[in-house]
């Protein structure tokens, strides 16, 4: 590789990314949040009719059709960060250098979850846009007159979507923690710098 090109590798920060703080994880916990809340709304929805005297005896004034208009719109917006998320985490596992001596608490070295990682990325987007539009047609067509706008199978889908979401993070956080992918201060303290004064 030309000279040039590697000092600009090197001026790239503790990361080895054109920017000082890695975008994806930051993205992830955007993403999470807005289907975690999506599915909890829908199923205060579902389960109203039983809520509906603890709302009224604390005074709050809640309407079903508001929790599923939640639900939907965060499952809306989730589905379209993670399309950013998805990309700014394929961006920057190219750009990884992660530890090679070590293997995780799974017993994987840095490649499988990285790989793991990444196909694993791209079903879950494929789930959350499927959710989505399965979603959609509840909302605006199958259920659109009735009070319980979801299915059962809808909320027990994303569920299960859930709990790939917890293994799958599972894989993300080894590769931060175990790896010292994209992880500042594991770089900066690779590096022999202090994390708590440098920030590059």
């Amino acid at each position: 590789m030309d000279a040039e090109l590697m000092n600009q590798l090197q001026s790239l920060g503790a990361n080895g990314l054109p920017y000082a703080i890695p975008i994806h994880p930051n993205l992830v916990h955007l993403t999470l949040g807005l289907f975690i809340i999506a599915i909890a709304f829908d199923f205060v929805g579902v389960l109203y009719p039983f809520e509906k005297p603890v709302f009224k005896f604390l005074a709050i004034p809640a309407a079903r059709a508001s929790f599923f208009d939640v639900g939907w719109y965060n499952m809306l917006a989730s589905a379209i960060i993670t399309i950013f998320t998805v990309a700014a985490g394929f961006y920057e596992i190219m750009l990884a250098n992660p530890y090679t001596d070590v293997k995780s608490a799974w017993g994987m070295q840095a490649m499988e979850t990285m790989l793991w990682h990444g196909v694993g990325g791209v079903f879950l987007f494929a789930f959350m846009v499927g959710m989505t539009i399965w979603r959609g047609f509840q909302r605006f067509y199958w259920r659109k007159d009735r009070t319980r706008q979801v299915q059962w199978s809808y909320l027990m889908a994303g569920v299960a979507i859930l709990l790939v979401m917890f293994v799958h993070g599972t894989l993300g956080a080894q590769l931060a923690a175990e790896f010292g992918v994209h992880n500042t201060a594991d770089q900066l303290l690779r590096m022999g710098e202090n994390p708590n004064i440098v920030l590059r």
